[in-house]
């Protein structure tokens, strides 16, 4: 039988976990059980003390999870469909439970079998080498897999196919020169990307008590401001680590973020883990440098996210409401990190002025989903029908931010702190234009992030932002 002959009557098997998805079933499962029913951690101990085979088996079961909400990779997707050209089997052998292998073998339709675990074997390493020995004879088969369980295959394959490998695996790759599938690697980007570092333009907001107060030439203000902004910032960022967390399947079905670094498996569920810890352990230590009223605002702030992700977020507008209360929370975090005063008028001009922006977010996102009136927006409590209404409620917002302010410079309070308060009126003209600009671009599709972060890095808005600051400046003097 010549070579060509060979290959042709070798079957191909291809692991699950790491190999044919980004991803790790288990701990996927595992994290979408115990985010909606944290209180079954006492029966999946239970689980695992009986077994791992069994803790899958369980999991499986007790999971939502279909076959096409994994990460599935398109680079071993076209390696199996190579194979089946030249007329190869192709198997599923994973140590994943019956339930998930089936389910994803069904969505993809490329296999002519599965092997996978069942509640007495977990079919992991050496017992998934003996399996494939027992089918196909000792170097009868070409094996696609990842990870240190997939080396005693490896060594009992034709072949061993590596691809995405951990350190183990690839130590194994380079002694043996085999043949690797390419990927994408994860890289620091990938992990501030995770972090959404460029969210963290959002805790700028906690200067805005200290340039109001005109403190923000003390130099202990400003170091305060500045441990204060790392502190909320790592916050955050574990924040939406969790937030992440609870909505790989939500995001995996979005036109964009299923390409978020958990939803595509970038990073998988124990690196998250770490960062998590990582992030909010820095958070609480820079925190504690600060007056203790600030880490009473975290706590808030932990609250209130906490029943955002796993509540609230699907509520009709309770979750705009709640949006624009995070972001005035960072203004009040602001204000007790600094020692800096709080007055109504800001507390005021900061609901609606957010209220509008937190509607901006939902408008994007339901006309993003291109959604016909009577469907809903995957997570939320919207409907396609419901874009006009949410952009008379933003505008509206707008206008009544604008209104609050020239209110607020009209008041007594506000003639005590500047010498020259009428320098401030063109404030109100460029509050609206800021505001009603994003509206417009917004309809126009042309706004594709948080709307905050946008204001941030458009040049027309940082450049209403600086003179806003000039005017500041020159009602000081």
């Amino acid at each position: 039988m010549d070579a060509k002959s060979n290959i042709k009557h070798t079957p191909l098997c291809v692991d699950l976990d790491g190999s044919l998805i980004a991803s790790d079933t288990l701990w996927e499962g595992l994290v979408a059980l115990l985010m909606q029913k944290p209180l079954m951690i006492f029966q999946v101990i239970g689980w695992l003390l009986a077994g791992k085979a069994v803790l899958k088996k369980n999991v499986a079961e007790h999971t939502d999870r279909s076959g096409e909400d994994w990460p599935v990779r398109d680079e071993v997707v076209a390696y199996i469909n190579q194979a089946k050209a030249q007329g190869r089997k192709v198997y599923l052998v994973t140590g994943a439970a019956q339930k998930t292998a089936e389910a994803i073998s069904k969505h993809l339709g490329l296999f002519d079998g599965v092997y996978h675990s069942d509640e007495q074997i977990n079919l992991t390493s050496t017992r998934k080498r003996d399996k494939l020995v027992q089918e196909f004879g000792d170097g009868g088969f070409d094996y696609i897999g990842n990870s240190a369980d997939d080396i005693a295959v490896f060594n009992s394959a034709r072949r061993g196919i590596v691809v995405a490998p951990d350190r183990a695996a690839k130590t194994w790759l380079k002694q043996n020169q085999s043949e690797e599938i390419p990927t994408k690697r994860t890289g620091i980007k990938t992990v501030l990307k995770a972090i959404r570092v460029h969210q963290w333009l959002k805790n700028v907001l906690i200067a805005v008590p200290l340039f109001l107060n005109h403190t923000f030439l003390d130099f202990q203000s400003v170091s305060a401001a500045i441990i204060a902004f790392f502190s909320f910032s790592f916050f955050a960022s574990s924040v939406y680590i969790v937030n992440d967390l609870s909505d790989l399947k939500a995001d995996r079905a979005h036109p964009k973020k299923c390409k978020r670094p958990l939803a595509s498996g970038a990073i998988s569920i124990p690196t998250a883990a770490i960062l998590w810890v990582a992030l909010f352990s820095a958070s609480v230590v820079l925190a504690s440098l600060l007056p203790i009223e600030f880490l009473y605002v975290m706590v808030v702030y932990a609250i209130i996210t906490t029943a955002y992700t796993f509540v609230l977020k699907r509520k009709l507008l309770v979750d705009v409401f709640t949006l624009a209360s995070l972001y005035t929370i960072r203004i009040i975090a602001g204000a007790f990190a600094t020692h800096s005063g709080l007055s109504f008028w800001l507390l005021a001009f900061s609901i609606f002025f957010f209220l509008s922006l937190a509607l901006v977010k939902r408008y994007v996102e339901l006309s993003e989903g291109e959604k016909e009136d009577d469907s809903k927006l995957l997570g939320r409590g919207y409907y396609g029908m419901d874009t006009s209404m949410l952009a008379q409620g933003g505008v509206s917002s707008a206008f009544t931010s604008a209104m609050v302010l020239a209110l607020y410079i009209n008041s007594p309070e506000f003639s005590e702190m500047y010498d020259n308060p009428w320098v401030l009126w063109p404030l109100v003209p460029l509050i609206l234009y800021m505001l009603l600009r994003i509206w417009i671009l917004a309809g126009r599709g042309l706004v594709h992030e948080d709307p905050v972060v946008f204001i941030m890095r458009d040049w027309r808005s940082q450049l209403t932002m600086v003179t806003g600051g000039l005017l500041i400046f020159g009602a000081m003097i």
